[in-house]
């Protein structure tokens, strides 16, 4: 997750899974690839923007089944690292499978927005916000 300015950078998911919801920027690891280097390039894809990944916010497994029941056939299994990132270059734009970016107000992803953010991305956010405030607070020191 991209935090700037008390802002985080969202994405409009442009295919499955999740096509037409708001998301953290990120994706699939190509084979051979770092996962720092494909944070990277996934979010310039997606954005932009050039980031530096910071640190590790939360490590989580994301499955979606065909149907809302705990015995529906698995669609996607993805394990996500969600990195706590910072800006420094790019210009932002959405890109690759991003039909819009955009950065957003923590009163946007912490309330009843018509972004209607999952649960989970929520708490990550808020998570890598408020460890973003810290090292800001730390380093102003």
């Amino acid at each position: 997750m991209v935090v700037d300015a008390g802002q985080v950078l969202l994405v409009q998911r442009g295919r499955e899974p999740l096509k037409g919801k708001w998301s953290l920027p990120g994706g699939m690891l190509e084979v051979g690839e770092t996962l720092h280097h494909g944070l990277i390039r996934e979010v310039e894809e997606e954005t932009g923007l050039q980031v530096e990944p910071i640190e590790l916010v939360e490590l989580l497994d994301r499955i979606v089944r065909e149907d809302d029941s705990n015995d529906g056939r698995i669609r996607y299994h993805y394990v996500i690292a969600d990195y706590l990132c910072r800006v420094v270059g790019g210009s932002l734009k959405a890109a690759s499978d991003a039909d819009a970016a955009r950065w957003v107000e923590r009163s946007e992803w912490n309330g009843h927005s018509a972004l209607a953010l999952d649960p989970v991305t929520v708490r990550v956010i808020e998570a890598g916000w408020q460890r973003s405030a810290t090292i800001n607070r730390e380093s102003s020191r």
